[in-house]
């Protein structure tokens, strides 16, 4: 082959490896490899087991995706924002901080996001002066009361369950009054309570830390004239000179709302000297009105006191009374049942607050004292109420009181576990008393004694331990009535357990209480109390009259039932300081 040649094939050659090639491009096509995804890994912390998360996950190409808690995503290479909102769950707050975002995410590999959880600190809101109209209370807030706070009449204050509201400890003596036509509904749960409280914190509170919740009714009273609430015209900021009045009501069904699952603790400010504002004060509060799971701990003065009304209750606790655990007079009738009242000892209330009572009782019972009290009349002259009907005429029954453990310095005129005195009429029923240095009751005068005598004071199915007195818990004789003969000549059936000390009645009561567990008012096994109620009211028709369909027959005496619901366990609670 010539030269020519040569070159004249190698040329053909690759014309023909041109044509082919170019033939392969637009016959055949190579696809580009496949990108590879990567992952983004969204880390959640510090919720509570079952509450969502709220994630929102963005990225190139419009990409948006929304998470519930910790999830791994398959996603393009690229840049990833993860966005968290406030959680809210049992009204309680969480926020999160998140780290790691943006997040740089590469083909087969995993960027890690951490979202973390942690409660939010709620908001503080002072309340002060009134409370004009419709307001709600929600537990996200701190709620500071500074003063007297009034809710006015035609007004409704509403609190939701878990809220905590303080007295402002700068402004001695702050309190809540609910005035006549207005209403407080707080309803609360035994998993989540409403709870009243000192401003300081645990550890350092002290009975007189703040001033107590006062509901003043449209509900009949004994006395005449315009009576203000004890201390309702002290030096306290926001008060009223003139004080606030609770006498002249004439609606015994009045409502003022409703209180369930309610505490109030290291409450009772003594606005003036002899004038103490109480843990609870139901000025003429009407029947309409719901008292129910309500408790008062390390309170100054009262920890329950009613000025007449028609007011009803049904698990009340006290735990830790400056003076007396309940306290009833001037014409009150409501019919209460279910009651514990406990003193391990006498706590030191704030300086400057007040000074514990000289006189704390369990019971303080009166038909009326003080001016407006209408004057006997009749040969069988009795206290204020005797000529329109309104004797006090309250309902206790099955009520647990317990006084303080022997060796306990008690105040000087106190120590008895019920003083009835003043004209007070009543009815005790299926109840325990124990532990009370001078006594296990008391009937202190003759007014009283005539109610006693007519049986307008009737006294069924008591259980006495561990007290002092004579004949394990009563009068000696004049110049008081309530001789252990008296009550036994009234069938009052008071059983006087000789030799049984008060702890050994309940399945727990430890001389020094740590806590609300460290307290059970079950009756231990074998215990007297589980037995010996008055099972029936059908054989007194007096008694069955007056309690009507409220109060519940037991055929055991005290708060709780053998082997029956702890009514009081997760809600109260129980502190010293």
């Amino acid at each position: 082959m010539t030269k020519f040649a040569r070159i004249r094939a190698l040329a053909l050659a690759s014309f023909a490896t041109m044509a082919l090639s170019a033939c392969s491009d637009s016959d055949d096509p190579v696809t580009p490899p496949t990108p590879v995804n990567g992952t983004l890994a969204v880390n959640v912390a510090g919720l509570p087991a079952g509450v969502n998360a709220a994630l929102t996950i963005t990225g190139p190409n419009s990409f948006s995706q929304t998470a519930t808690g910790t999830t791994t995503v398959s996603v393009p290479a690229g840049s990833y924002s993860v966005a968290a909102a406030q959680v809210t769950s049992n009204s309680v707050r969480y926020n999160a901080t998140i780290t790691g975002s943006p997040a740089t995410v590469t083909s087969s590999q995993t960027a890690t996001v951490t979202v973390a959880y942690a409660v939010a600190a709620n908001p503080t809101v002072v309340l002060s002066g009134s409370i004009p109209t419709n307001r709600t209370l929600t537990p996200d807030t701190n709620w500071v009361l500074r003063g007297f706070v009034y809710v006015n009449s035609g007004a409704t204050l509403t609190i939701n369950a878990g809220t905590r509201i303080v007295g402002d400890t700068t402004a001695l003596g702050s309190a809540l009054f609910v005035l006549r036509g207005a209403r407080i509904n707080a309803i609360g749960t035994a998993t989540a309570p409403i709870v009243f409280t000192s401003q300081r914190a645990p550890g350092s509170r002290s009975p007189g830390d703040w001033g107590g919740i006062v509901i003043v009714g449209n509900a009949r009273a004994n006395r005449t004239g315009n009576v203000i609430v004890e201390g309702s015209n002290g030096s306290v900021v926001g008060a009223d000179p003139a004080g606030i009045v609770y006498t002249g009501g004439t609606v015994d069904t009045d409502n003022s709302g409703t209180l369930r699952y309610v505490r109030v603790e290291f409450a009772g400010y003594a606005t003036l000297t002899d004038a103490e504002l109480n843990s609870f004060t139901f000025g003429a509060v009407g029947s309409g009105t719901t008292i129910e799971y309500v408790q008062a701990l390390a309170g100054l003065d009262d920890h329950f006191e009613w000025f007449g009304g028609t007011v009803n209750g049904r698990y009340l606790v006290s735990y830790e009374s400056g003076d007396d655990h309940f306290d009833g007079s001037e014409g009150y009738r409501g019919l209460n049942q279910f009651m514990i009242g406990m003193q391990s000892t006498f706590l030191t209330p704030r300086a400057g607050a007040g000074a514990v009572s000289t006189d704390p009782q369990g019971f303080e019972v009166d038909g009326c004292n003080g001016g407006g009290c209408v004057a006997p009349s009749g040969a069988n002259a009795q206290s204020a109420g005797r000529d329109e009907g309104l004797y006090n005429m309250n309902v206790f029954a099955n009520f647990t009181m317990i006084g303080v453990p022997a060796g306990t310095t008690v105040p000087g005129s106190g120590g008895v576990g019920a003083v009835l005195r003043r004209g007070t009429g009543g009815y005790y029923i299926n109840g325990v008393i124990a532990r009370w240095s001078r006594g296990g009751i008391s009937l202190r005068d003759s007014t009283s004694n005539n109610r006693f005598s007519v049986d307008s004071l009737i006294v069924r199915n008591l259980y006495f331990a561990e007290n002092g007195g004579t004949d394990g818990g009563f009068d000696a004789g004049a110049p008081n009535f309530g001789t252990a003969a008296a009550f036994a000549a009234k069938n009052s059936n008071i059983v006087v357990g000789t030799g049984v000390t008060a702890a050994s009645l309940f399945t727990a009561l430890p001389t020094t209480p740590t806590n609300a567990a460290s307290l059970d008012w079950s009756p231990a096994t074998g215990s007297p109390i589980a037995t010996g109620g008055l099972s029936a009211f059908t054989a007194d028709p007096r008694i069955a009259a007056r309690v009507g369909t409220f109060i519940t027959p037991t055929a055991y005496r005290g708060a709780a039932a053998p082997g029956g619901t702890k009514w009081w366990e997760g809600w109260t609670s129980y502190a010293r300081n």
